[in-house]
């Protein structure tokens, strides 16, 4: 997608009204980017072009595989995105789950659940002041939300003790609901809760109407993945239209 294309969309999208706009990761895929890696642009850097020709919206990563990168590069990069697009950054986090992929930068996929725990424990620390050896800056001024991504026991786990938001996948209004309580089971840190759409072809009315399902249900958030690029600012327009329209 040329990087006009990427900005016209970002700008569209925050003159709908859409409250953030998430960029998917992969670093090393196995097969060729597109319906299942994702755009080719790295995540934060694409934040970081998208946020100097935007005000208003907000930009997260859904989700950045964070067992692939040193958690400290990755505080150092979001805070400074944080800081320079205006505090409009969220950090969304996950797992991975291409093995080849894994392999292909030298990491093990096996020890993936405790890297992420991990570096989210390191993050936490350099984003709240704790020390960790040294300065950590720019440090944050305002909020920098974490959110963890996924809808496994661990993955809930994860979003309970580090999160400020959780994204689940592939819900129904009932299984949205029971996720967020197996993940209020886990603790009582507040963590704001939403999780993910598809919408890429074909009637928007089922699309539509789940997402005011899951929205009953508790979702303070909703995220629409409106497909290959070419559709992608009329679906995201009628979209708009039609769930504003109730």
């Amino acid at each position: 997608m040329p990087p006009e294309r990427l900005v016209e969309l970002a700008i569209a999208a925050e003159q709908l009204g859409y409250g953030t706009a998430w960029l998917p990761d992969h670093l090393l895929p196995p097969g060729e980017f597109g319906s299942t890696y994702g755009g080719v642009y790295e995540p934060l850097v694409t934040i970081g072009y998208l946020a100097a020709r935007t005000t208003r919206i907000r930009f997260g990563t859904s989700v950045l595989v964070l067992p692939l990168r040193s958690p400290y590069a990755v505080a150092k990069q979001a805070a400074t995105l944080h800081r320079l697009s205006g505090e409009r950054l969220v950090l969304g986090v996950g797992l991975g789950w291409v093995e080849a992929e894994f392999a292909a930068v030298g990491a093990v996929f096996e020890e993936r659940g405790r890297r992420t725990d991990e570096s989210l424990g390191i993050i936490r620390d350099l984003f709240e002041g704790r020390d960790r050896g040294g300065v950590f800056e720019p440090a944050p001024r305002a909020p920098l939300p974490v959110m963890v991504g996924g809808t496994t026991g661990p993955a809930l786990r994860r979003a309970a003790r580090y999160g400020d938001e959780w994204q689940g996948l592939g819900l129904d209004g009932a299984g949205f609901a029971a996720a967020v309580s197996r993940l209020r089971s886990y603790g009582d840190r507040p963590v704001r809760v939403g999780t993910r759409l598809d919408w890429s072809a074909g009637d928007p009315g089922p699309v539509v109407a789940m997402a005011h399902e899951l929205a009953e249900a508790g979702a303070e958030t909703l995220a629409v993945s409106f497909g290959e690029e070419s559709g992608a600012l009329d679906r995201m327009t009628r979209f708009h239209a039609l769930f504003t329209a109730g």
